[in-house]
């Protein structure tokens, strides 16, 4: 046990362990995410394409500072080898410091942002939105303490709680009228109870401590991964950024609403997973053991939902969008159905950095960070001058380019090769192959039907025709599947619900 009160339990049992861990994080935000897909569903229909386009400008702004939030100094007691009561102490003060700092740019930055977009409520609302940095501290670091031993269980409970808590904020708002301050407040509300919950679930207050002499190691890893995190914002915001100056604020909640949807696994359910594999491949390094074959059954279990996922959607965008989000936002289908398609190769992308980092090679994760805030922005530049339809294809082109260089650098530091990728990658290629196939003939067969039946319809045929596909032409690992799914039911409860830390989770 260490001076944080948390045991860390040894390599014996890893494999239960992160089960263990991936059930509760993973299956949790599936709860948190019922939760906030139908406070999103209800929200959306009492909010204008407006108001979206508004908070996606905010959003910009908060990513841009965002990055500074001290969250990777947290993030280096995961990897560390041992920790103790000073260097937990160090790192607090050096979230403290760093988010009040962040609050204060941003309330100077406001009207600077506001007079950018031409909307001058972008200043009023990003001085609310301050707020959110004075709760980062209290959430980063009793996180961090947590996933260093696998410690997601009562994360869960507390994720569940944000969940509710943001859906019956943004929803309360949003029915007395008040537009797109329901889509700023209830994130407010989420941060600040998570803040709280994780707290009390690691332990109490740590004392922070101000004096950062011995820190070095800390504010180097963490200031590799802040660098990185920069490039992220540039390469994830910028399409936001250059269309919020081009586009009017409807287009622009267009496209805003059809990028949450098609986010939702790389951004919703895959940094669950990540928060997982980091701390496993850390572990996995400390005991001296190679984390390639831990990295490709990671990959092929992420490929295996994340691609019939996105296939999927593509190819129900039209039923979808008519069911859910009702007639006024009928011009996000053709935009839904191609952001989809470019959505697995991020989904991909974005699984390499936890094996790099957790070999104390934050410089790799930095490489392709830098390649992302070049190779993205490019395609947003000259694809928005397109219109909406240019930026749908500047993903087309940036994200498998972004995946290629990605693969490069991190096969060869973990020590895997082409072929074992590309053999773990094809059951889920094509079982998509198949689905795909048959999905497209039944929807030519239902096209008169009404949205919500040929919705339903489609899913199940499409689920039963992937699932049907891995069965027979992969029946050991379809097996190994249902496998650890029953030996997990049989030694655990089921998960609560968790909701990631974005602000725009909350019926966004």
């Amino acid at each position: 046990m260490n001076s944080t009160g948390l045991a860390i339990g040894p390599v014996t049992g890893f494999a239960d362990r992160v089960r263990s861990a991936v059930i509760w994080r993973w299956g949790s935000q599936v709860v948190s995410q019922l939760i906030t897909w139908t406070t999103t569903i209800l929200v959306v229909r009492l909010l204008d394409p407006s108001d979206y386009g508004l908070f996606a400008m905010t959003q910009a702004v908060l990513a841009a500072l965002n990055f500074l939030n001290g969250y990777s100094f947290a993030t280096s007691l995961i990897q560390a080898k041992e920790i103790d009561e000073r260097r937990t102490g160090q790192v607090f003060g050096l979230l403290i410091v760093s988010n009040g700092l962040l609050a204060v740019a941003q309330l100077a930055m406001a009207p600077l942002a506001a007079q950018y977009y031409g909307q001058p409520m972008v200043a009023d609302l990003l001085r609310v939105q301050a707020l959110v940095y004075l709760t980062t501290p209290f959430i980063a670091l009793p996180a961090s303490l947590l996933a260093r031993g696998l410690h997601f269980k009562t994360q869960a409970f507390v994720n569940l709680g944000c969940a509710l808590v943001g859906a019956a904020v943004a929803l309360t708002l949003a029915s007395a009228g008040y537009g797109v301050w329901a889509l700023v407040w209830a994130p407010i509300a989420m941060f600040a109870f998570r803040g709280l919950g994780l707290t009390i679930a690691a332990g109490g207050l740590v004392k922070p401590i101000f004096d950062f002499r011995g820190a070095r190691d800390v504010i180097g890893f963490g200031t590799a991964l802040t660098l990185c995190q920069l490039f992220w914002i540039v390469q994830s915001q910028s399409d936001i950024v250059i269309a919020g100056r081009l586009f009017e604020p409807h287009d622009l909640g267009l496209y805003a609403e059809a990028l949450f949807l098609t986010l939702i696994f790389t951004g919703r359910f895959l940094p669950p997973l990540n928060e997982v594999a980091f701390p496993a491949y850390a572990e996995l390094r400390n005991a001296g053991r190679p984390i390639g074959p831990a990295f490709l059954s990671g990959v092929r279990l992420i490929m295996l939902i994340a691609a019939p996922f996105y296939v999927g959607l593509s190819l129900t965008a039209g039923p979808l969008v008519t069911t859910f989000f009702g007639p006024k936002w009928l011009e996000m289908i053709p935009i839904v159905a191609g952001l989809a398609l470019a959505m697995p190769a991020m989904a991909l992308q974005i699984a390499c950095s936890p094996a790099t980092n957790a070999l104390g090679k934050p410089g790799i994760y930095l490489s392709t960070s830098i390649a992302g805030a070049i190779i993205m922005p490019a395609c947003f530049f000259f694809g928005a001058k397109a219109g909406l339809g240019g930026l749908v294809t500047a993903w087309h082109v940036g994200a498998p380019l972004l995946l290629l260089l990605t693969l490069l650098l991190t096969m060869r530091t973990i020590a895997i090769g082409p072929f074992e990728l590309m053999r773990m990658l094809m059951p889920a290629a094509v079982g998509c192959a198949i689905m795909a196939l048959v999905v497209h003939l039944v929807d030519k067969m239902t096209g008169a039907m009404a949205a919500p039946f040929q919705l339903a319809l489609l899913a199940a045929i499409g689920s039963a025709v992937y699932c049907a596909a891995i069965r027979l032409l992969w029946p050991r690992l379809f097996a190994e599947v249902v496998a650890t799914l029953r030996r997990r039911r049989a030694s655990a409860p089921e998960p609560a619900g968790r909701t990631t830390t974005m602000p725009d989770e909350a019926g966004a």
